[in-house]
């Protein structure tokens, strides 16, 4: 009889259950069976929770922040990957031959096929991965590793934003990817304005580098320009995903100056169209991450790493996921960054 292990599945909007599901055959060619250490949960997997992520079918096991080592490698794995090994996974898998592909930006592909949204994800104890698309974890622990995901997303947006030494960045958003973000603007010697409605996220900001931590909401607006001398930050990155933050990144952005969006803002937003001609705005979107975002966010993390207690504010085993969850949705304010740490226990 074939071994079973568990899984976290949303079954439907606000109903996550554990699971038992087959495990995983073993790896052919280039796959690596991974036994997964650590996941971390998402605003995508809190939209998912609330039945509000249109790519998410149900039901579907979550997880794309994904820590793991490796259990077991098919015949043609090099010579660069053992057993035993601690890895981090770019969970994107692309399709090869639509637009954005043919253009080598993998990330944007029409058909992206994401572990945890698209198709089931790392909240399992074991998971089958293409070797390539792995990066080795050697020497970090697995809070560390199931950071580099969420940090890549932010450190793809700071390079399509082209950020330069000296230049101001305007962070609206201090989630796992604004902090992505901050960290990597700051690594360009960018001067960094962080915006968030937590005071905690703020202070959090400070400490790995931001100049200027503003409150979000009303007066932010004003506090931005003050603290850009009447200019507006030459770069903005919106991570929040919200209305009024794509509003506000249109209004501060400097003129000839540069917006990234990461955040999904739900519904329509209604933006002042003047400002794009006006400002001569550089308008752009940031999906996914490219491998050197994921190499760089590693790095970077590697470089860092004593401040990742600080940034996982709670650490949950599979059977709290579906409570802990449940308690974000009520108040995501009282939330930072959640872990689930996966356990191995075979039925």
């Amino acid at each position: 009889m074939q071994r079973q292990m568990r899984a976290l599945q949303l079954q439907a909007p606000g109903q996550m259950h554990i699971i038992r599901v087959p495990e995983p055959a073993a790896p052919r060619g280039d796959q690596v069976l991974l036994r997964i250490q650590r996941v971390g949960l998402c605003g995508t997997d809190l939209s998912s929770y609330r039945g509000k992520n249109a790519l998410f079918a149900y039901p579907r096991i979550p997880g794309h922040e994904i820590a793991a080592t490796i259990e077991a490698l098919g015949e043609t794995v090099g010579p660069e990957w053992h057993i035993g090994q601690p890895a981090a996974v770019m969970p994107q898998a692309n399709c090869g031959h639509c637009t954005a592909c043919r253009a080598e930006r993998p990330n944007a592909c029409r058909d992206n096929q994401t572990f945890g949204v698209q198709r089931d994800g790392g909240l399992v104890e074991y998971l089958i991965a293409p070797a390539h698309k792995l990066l080795a974890g050697d020497g970090l622990d697995a809070a560390t590793l199931a950071l580099v995901e969420p940090f890549s997303i932010g450190f793809h947006a700071v390079s399509r934003g082209r950020i330069a030494a000296g230049e101001r960045v305007a962070v609206l958003g201090s989630g796992g990817v604004g902090l992505g973000a901050v960290a990597a603007a700051l690594a360009r010697g960018a001067e960094v304005l962080a915006v968030d409605v937590d005071p905690k996220k703020l202070r959090r900001c400070l400490e790995m580098g931001a100049r200027h931590a503003v409150p979000a909401g009303e007066g932010a607006r004003e506090k931005l320009l003050e603290l850009t001398q009447g200019d507006g930050p030459e770069v903005v990155i919106e991570a929040a995903g919200r209305a009024d933050t794509y509003t506000l990144a249109l209004e501060i952005a400097a003129f000839a100056g540069r917006v990234v969006c990461i955040g999904y803002a739900p519904g329509q937003v209604q933006l002042e169209a003047r400002y794009f001609v006006q400002k001569e705005l550089d308008w752009q979107g940031a999906r996914n991450a490219l491998p050197e975002d994921f190499a760089g966010a590693l790095q970077w993390l590697r470089a860092n790493r004593q401040r990742v207690p600080e940034i996982v504010t709670h650490t949950v085993t599979m059977e709290q996921a579906p409570e802990i969850l449940a308690d974000w949705s009520q108040t995501p304010e009282a939330f930072g960054k959640i872990q689930v740490e996966i356990g191995d226990t075979q039925v």
